[in-house]
């Protein structure tokens, strides 16, 4: 338990250059605590002892902003930056040293008893405000851009960003033993889209004036 508690605590200042000390870590930190009660109210749950679980899960989220279903399943060194606004489904199934900031949903599109929340492998990286909804696996090592929605599944060793979230081809010579925080490199479909549409208007704008002037000289 402390070996986990420890690796938890490493992870924060190996994710977030603003962590001063340990102390601080402890008790500054909701992401943190987050966790931690849902270790206690996850144990509950798989116990059968469920109106305590979500008893404790319901506190949490009013303490921390967070809201982790008890019975979702999160693997080690699990770090959630900020955290506010952040919704984990009952049935997602999260890897080990996965990062996401605030505002990120894994949620679910059915409202039957199975499995209806995403997985999430080893070493994803998830941006701000991203919503991962449906029961499908993003692949390890992958990263998804803030705000994308994402409503498929994601190969390991990729990059998807957008609304809907499209996939950007990544060189696996790019990928890290290490958590790859550089999010702002991400690449913006939409963004190339858009300035693709004004480049050509741009080129029809002089084109319509080449027009008007051929037309005036005769």
């Amino acid at each position: 338990m402390f070996k986990i508690i420890k690796e938890d605590i490493d992870s924060v200042f190996e994710r977030d250059p603003a962590a001063r000390s340990t102390l601080e870590v402890l008790l500054c930190y909701p992401g943190l605590h987050a966790i931690y009660f849902h270790k206690i109210s996850h144990f509950l749950w798989i116990h059968n002892v469920k109106l305590p679980a979500r008893l404790i899960s319901q506190f949490a989220r009013f303490v921390t902003g967070i809201e982790i279903h008890p019975g979702a399943k999160i693997g080690r060194r699990f770090f959630i930056d900020h955290g506010m606004g952040v919704v984990i489904g009952e049935t997602a199934e999260i890897g080990n040293d996965v990062t996401i900031y605030h505002g990120v949903t894994l949620g679910g599109i059915s409202w039957k008893k199975e499995k209806r929340h995403p997985t999430i492998e080893d070493n994803v990286m998830i941006g701000a405000g991203a919503k991962i909804l449906g029961p499908f696996t993003v692949g390890h090592d992958s990263k998804i851009g803030s705000n994308s929605v994402v409503v498929s599944g994601v190969p390991p060793h990729s990059t998807v960003a957008g609304v809907p979230a499209k996939s950007i081809k990544r060189d696996e010579s790019e990928v890290h033993d290490h958590v790859d925080l550089e999010h702002h490199k991400l690449f913006d479909p939409n963004y190339y889209e858009i300035e693709t549409l004004k480049q050509r208007i741009t080129e029809l704008e002089n084109k319509i004036k080449n027009m008007d002037t051929n037309s005036k000289v005769k």
